[in-house]
């Protein structure tokens, strides 16, 4: 499988360059919805993921919540010091604010989800460390679940 054959409901994008320092591997984006709460889809292609990274919500009090909506392959999301979540088309992930986590594509499977940021003052990322490769290969994949 490859990007022209990878099927999903919303256009794959341009690839991710301007956030290539914080993923291992290709990704791509495509906005949908700009304003006060844009919204996106991510695109990964097999074994891409992200950085180890937080959302702020500013205040502390509002906004910063991610939410994930899982719409085509398969990939992971892990919180700092929880097990691994196995995310297929229809899961969602609401990340709270200031949560430590990562999130990408199965070793075997491309994986696009949208993504939105809860609106609020001063909300913020801050990127952190990759995710081992270590690590990684230790989840299973796809051929290994069926």
């Amino acid at each position: 499988m490859n990007e022209s054959t990878f099927e999903q409901i919303f256009a794959l994008g341009q690839p991710n360059d301007a956030y290539a320092q914080y993923f291992s591997g290709q990704s791509y984006l495509a906005p949908l919805v700009p304003g006060s709460v844009p919204v996106s889809n991510v695109t990964f292609e097999p074994g891409c993921r992200n950085n180890w990274h937080r959302h702020h919500g500013g205040d502390g009090s509002s906004g910063g919540d991610q939410i994930l909506l899982c719409t085509a392959g398969s990939g992971w999301y892990q919180a700092d010091g929880e097990a691994p979540v196995s995310l297929e088309p229809g899961s969602v992930v609401l990340v709270p604010a200031g949560t430590k986590h990562w999130h990408g594509a199965k070793a075997d499977s491309w994986f696009s989800h949208l993504t939105f940021i809860i609106p609020g003052e001063n909300v913020s990322n801050e990127w952190l460390e990759p995710v081992t490769d270590e690590d990684y290969s230790k989840l299973p994949t796809d051929k290994e679940n069926s």
